[in-house]
Parts: structure tokens; C-alpha cells; sequence
């Protein structure tokens, strides 16, 4: 089982009351970092929170909704850039600059991460790319 496998393993099995797990997200074939920082959709209620609410979402912080293959940004207060995953972390899609009011999906994705737009533009992250999760670094 591999590190992203069992990583999301752990935070499956997380109880209610325990800290949330903060991750790094590397593109490992373009050798840049999407996000140094990101937190875990995983369960319910962060799942149908998401991003709502925020003013912003800052450079180097994401969203990782786990499993996921559809969003929307009804009442979001910014734009963000989408990263459709499949189960072994390959990008299957990416749309950019999504703006508030729209609905994106992927249905052959497992996952999706929600990042500040302009994240994929400065990350070259295309279809095909293959990211790799870790524990996010508390220093960052």
C-alpha cells in the first residue's frame, strides 16, 4: 500500500474531536508544489462545507475532497482552479479560474482539489500529470 493510500487510510479511521490531517501536494511530474498546506474534505460536514464561506483561499493552501468527481461554486466569494485526480493520483482533468455560480465534473475522477486560481498556470499542471501527497511541514 502506498503513502497516499495509507494516508488516506488514517484519516478514514480519524474520530470525531481529533486534529485534521494538513497535506503537501506535489506535481511530481513537473517537479513543483501545488499547495504546501491543503486540508481533507473526507467526511460530511467539511465535505458539503468545502471552501463556502472563505473570503479567499491563500497562495499555497488547498482542498482535497476525497472521494469526490463533481463541484459547484454557488455563493463562493472567489474563483479557484480544479485538479480532477484518479484513485492513483494521476490528473485526469483541470479547469482554471472557475468563477462563482458554475458546476464542474469529472466522472470518471476519485478525487478533487480546490486550489487558488491561478495555481495550475503557475504549477503547469496538465492531464496526465502525476501528484503526490504528503504530510504538510507545520513550519509552512
Amino acid at each position: 500500500m502506498n503513502l497516499a493510500h495509507r494516508m488516506l487510510s488514517k484519516l478514514t479511521e480519524r474520530r470525531r474531536g481529533e486534529p485534521d490531517v494538513r497535506l503537501k501536494i506535489s506535481n511530481i511530474t513537473r517537479q513543483t508544489v501545488l499547495a504546501c498546506c491543503a486540508d481533507v474534505a473526507d467526511r460530511g460536514p467539511k465535505r458539503r462545507k468545502g471552501l463556502l464561506g472563505h473570503d479567499h483561499l491563500p497562495d499555497g493552501e488547498g482542498l482535497w475532497i476525497v472521494p469526490c468527481e463533481a463541484v459547484h461554486t454557488f455563493r463562493m466569494k472567489f474563483p479557484i482552479d480544479l485538479v480532477y485526480l484518479s484513485r492513483d493520483k494521476r490528473v485526469k482533468k483541470v479547469r482554471s479560474n472557475v468563477p462563482s455560480g458554475r458546476m464542474s465534473a469529472c466522472l470518471s475522477a476519485y478525487s478533487i482539489v480546490e486550489l487558488p486560481a491561478g495555481t495550475i498556470r503557475k504549477t503547469h499542471t496538465e492531464t496526465g500529470d502525476m501528484l503526490e501527497f504528503s504530510q504538510a511541514d507545520p513550519a509552512d
